[in-house]
């Protein structure tokens, strides 16, 4: 399935002493249809290029109601108006507040295009290999 949803998000990075705006567009793709992503522009990030982040779509939806995640994404809960996403990469470490209805609004509208449950995982993993062996 072909359909590309995008939104732009507000989000807010955590620092020690301020919090800075910071854009984001959330993107899901029906072709890969356990993932999310979020897009940040090139005037956000440190080498000026724009970043990609990648990760579970169960893991942003588990993330909305506790505590989630493991390795280089966390998402949990902040109150009840707010999400943090907690970024990990080998630059260091960003904390990301992201309005939680919007979250659940791009959720949503993700599984009006693959329900859960219904994702073809087969289909997933054969495009996934296809593109790390090169068609080999």
């Amino acid at each position: 399935m072909d359909i590309t949803l995008e939104q732009p998000a507000r989000a807010r990075l955590i620092a020690a002493d301020q919090e800075l705006p910071v854009p984001a567009t959330l993107r899901y793709t029906g072709a890969d249809p356990l993932a999310v992503h979020i897009d940040f522009p090139p005037e956000v990030a440190l080498d000026g290029e724009r970043v990609t982040w990648t990760f579970a779509r169960a893991l942003l939806e588990e993330g909305l109601t506790g505590p989630a995640g493991s390795g280089d994404v966390h998402v949990w809960p902040c109150g009840r108006a707010r999400t943090v996403l907690e970024l990990h990469s080998p630059c260091g470490l960003a904390l990301l507040q992201f309005d939680t209805a919007a979250l659940r609004r791009f959720l949503v509208r993700t599984f009006a295009v693959v329900g859960a449950g219904r994702e073809d995982v087969g289909a997933a993993v054969e495009q996934g290999l296809a593109s790390l062996f090169g068609g080999v």
